[in-house]
């Protein structure tokens, strides 16, 4: 699916489950912003379910204080949304700003997703005390 995407001039997918709602990317999980609440497709739509979409919806609620509802998606209303955005191990928190080559809210990463993707890196690069269980150090024996 992302190549054909790729082909097609997209930078990533994003599939359908098979009652035709939105899924998720090729390897991100999905959210949108829709009048101050987080929506995220639940696992019943034939999502993986990740550890960052968790950790995401865990900082939304705790941290920010948004509403998140796990429910199906239509793909008009991701052409509708004030954001939208991608999670994943490689993805971390990533804005989707166009979706079918029509912009999504105005056209640039929103601001809750700025906050979600300032509050996720300050996390995982242990500049957070508070979630510094969610992190394990790894060491290199590198010699100068």
């Amino acid at each position: 699916a992302k190549t054909e995407a790729q082909l097609n001039g997209f930078d990533e997918a994003i599939m359908l489950d098979e009652r035709g709602h939105i899924s998720e990317g090729s390897g991100e999980n999905i959210f949108v912003v829709i009048d101050g609440r987080i929506i995220t497709p639940p696992p019943s739509s034939d999502i993986l379910v990740g550890i960052t979409r968790d950790t995401v919806m865990t900082l939304a609620r705790d941290e920010l204080g948004l509403e998140v509802v796990e429910r199906d998606i239509d793909r008009t209303e991701v052409y509708t949304a004030d954001e939208c955005f991608m999670t994943g191990t490689a993805a971390h928190v990533t804005p989707v700003v166009e979706l079918d080559r029509r912009a999504i809210g105005n056209g640039k990463m929103g601001a809750v997703t700025a906050d979600l993707v300032k509050l996720y890196f300050e996390i995982i690069t242990g500049k957070n005390a508070k979630y510094a269980d969610w992190c394990t150090p790894c060491y290199s024996k590198v010699k100068a």
